[in-house]
């Protein structure tokens, strides 16, 4: 019997799932077998891996996408049936260094407190930066966030980290940890799993690190909508799940106003810009987060993305010269300036003020300014604009709008999160 038993998890990356397949096999450690488990692509993700590795691996072919963690699952059950005392899950586009998978082993080897043992992640576009080296749950304001997030590799961190969680993109578990939390929340399906998983290790007792010399690529996790509202819902439904069951009691008031201003936040900004879609899928995901729908989405709860252009438009029509204020926003400042471009206006953006010549200031959030002169066109990262009066009066209304919704909605939720975290218990 081998000493680890390591699990990929695919899903249409047939490109980047032979990377992944191809570091593993060449580790330096070989105490180890490798199970693919292919989540019912529909590329050619299955035929090139049998093309490819005919042998070396075991490959498991799911009907259905089940899902991050329904798909890691499939494959985490058959490595604890064959008895493997280590078992390791590897997203598909990541790829590890050839030290990794023995020193994640070493260490839990070494370290009897150690439950689960990530690898230190770094960017696959950009490998001298961390991407994350450990995940702090955050309590006060209802978050999580990634150590050491975008620092240069110099170095000097800690050989390791003890943590609240780790990413699943390269992560080992002791067996005995299995038997007392299970598998993978799978009732998640995509988000949140590997850090609700975590923090269940924490609670049976068992420390969770962050392991300095094992070293992983990771492509950027495609949280941001592109297409469609998909990572979207699973985002908001399972954050909001995961806080309700573990905050403590005396916590639930304030976190349901966050929760509420938050969802808050994004109606209002869809209702403004004219894109309502995106606000429509938070607002089904808060739903089914707080009657406890959990799994795949239902129906009518992912939308294509809709961008109303028209406020853009009407700041670049019948001017030549524009002076752009990016306030340290720079992403938002180059992604004006494209904007223009792409839909024809040659517009001259000028890098100091002029007289006479209209300003555009980024900021991070129209409705928290001070400034309702109308002297300058406000931007803000979420792409809201303020130029006309119309824009103002919804600037003026947002505190009492959103003080109201608070309002309305906090005896539902904290109704439903009471429920919630009574099923949670009694099961």
């Amino acid at each position: 019997m081998k000493k680890v038993g390591i699990v990929i998890c695919n899903y249409n990356k047939e490109n980047a799932v032979l990377d992944c397949i191809q570091s593993i096999l060449e580790s330096d450690f070989q105490d180890f077998d490798l199970y693919v488990v292919d989540n019912g692509s529909t590329d050619k993700s299955v035929q090139r891996i049998e093309e490819k590795y005919p042998e070396g691996l075991v490959l498991i072919k799911n009907q259905d996408n089940l899902g991050g963690s329904g798909g890691f699952n499939t494959g985490l059950r058959e490595v604890y049936k064959k008895g493997y005392p280590y078992l390791m899950c590897v997203d598909n586009d990541a790829m590890l260094d050839e030290q990794a998978i023995g020193n994640l082993y070493n260490f839990l080897e070494t370290h009897e407190e150690a439950g689960m043992a990530g690898a230190k992640v770094y960017h696959m576009e950009a490998p001298d930066y961390v991407q994350q080296f450990g995940q702090e749950i955050d309590f006060k304001y209802f978050c999580t966030e990634a150590l050491h997030f975008n620092e240069f590799e110099d170095g000097n961190m800690p050989e390791y980290i003890y943590t609240d969680s780790v990413a699943a993109c390269s992560l080992m578990v002791k067996r005995c940890v299995i038997d007392k939390i299970g598998f993978m929340p799978e009732e998640n399906f995509l988000y949140w799993d590997d850090t609700e998983w975590c923090y269940r290790c924490n609670l049976a007792g068992y420390k969770v690190a962050s392991v300095g010399n094992a070293k992983a690529l990771h492509a950027m996790g495609a949280k941001n909508e592109s297409v469609n509202t998909f990572p979207t819902y699973y985002a908001w439904r399972n954050w909001i799940v995961f806080f309700t069951k573990y905050v403590q009691e005396e916590e639930l008031g304030r976190m349901a106003e966050t929760f509420l201003g938050s969802v808050f936040q994004v109606i209002y900004e869809g209702i403004h810009n004219g894109s309502e879609n995106r606000a429509k899928t938070v607002m089904l995901a808060y739903d089914d987060a707080i009657h406890g729908i959990m799994g795949k989405a239902g129906e009518n709860r992912i939308f294509n993305i809709d961008f109303n252009a028209a406020p853009f438009l009407r700041l670049f029509n019948g001017k030549e010269k524009i002076y752009i204020e990016d306030n340290g926003y720079t992403d938002t400042a180059e992604w004006l300036e494209e904007f223009a471009s792409v839909n024809g206006y040659n517009i001259t953006w000028i890098k100091e003020p002029q007289e006479n010549i209209p300003v555009i200031s980024i900021c991070e959030n129209i409705f928290k300014l001070d400034d309702l002169s109308r002297n300058k066109i406000y931007v803000d990262i979420n792409k809201c604009v303020f130029e006309t009066e119309d824009d103002a009066m919804d600037i003026i209304n947002y505190n009492y709008s959103k003080k109201s919704f608070i309002f309305a909605q906090k005896p539902v939720f904290l109704e439903c999160a009471k429920k919630l975290r009574e099923k949670c218990q009694t099961t």
